[in-house]
């Protein structure tokens, strides 16, 4: 139950974080800015969480799986580019499309390559 509420209190704060991004950034450049940075912390915390022997569970889980999975936004990355779509904007639908995932899969790489350095 404990690892159930640090999931649940850090999910909480991630999606508040995640609202403050669309607040300052507008609906699109926010759902981008969000999953490329929180491919990066992803990748860098799961990584560290495997190269640092006693990396404790629960904070894998509070950043993981609770901030940054409430923090990124697939779903609504997915419903933005399927009404680019929708309204004509086949081109932006397809840029933002490409452009999240390569970005992502960078920002990826990269944070891979930062938590080897680090651990």
């Amino acid at each position: 139950m404990d690892r159930i509420a640090i999931v649940f209190v850090a999910g909480g704060l991630g999606s508040v974080a995640r609202y403050g991004a669309g607040v300052l950034l507008g609906p699109v450049w926010a759902t981008f800015a969000v999953n490329v940075v929180g491919s990066f912390l992803i990748a860098v915390v799961l990584e560290l969480a495997v190269r640092i022997a006693d990396f404790p569970v629960n904070l894998r889980l509070a950043l993981a799986t609770g901030l940054l999975g409430g923090f990124t936004t697939y779903s609504t990355f997915n419903a933005e580019s399927t009404g680019l779509w929708l309204e004509g904007a086949q081109l932006r639908a397809a840029l933002n499309v490409i452009g999240t995932v390569v970005a992502c899969m960078a920002a990826g790489l990269l944070g891979l390559w930062l938590a080897r350095r680090l651990a």
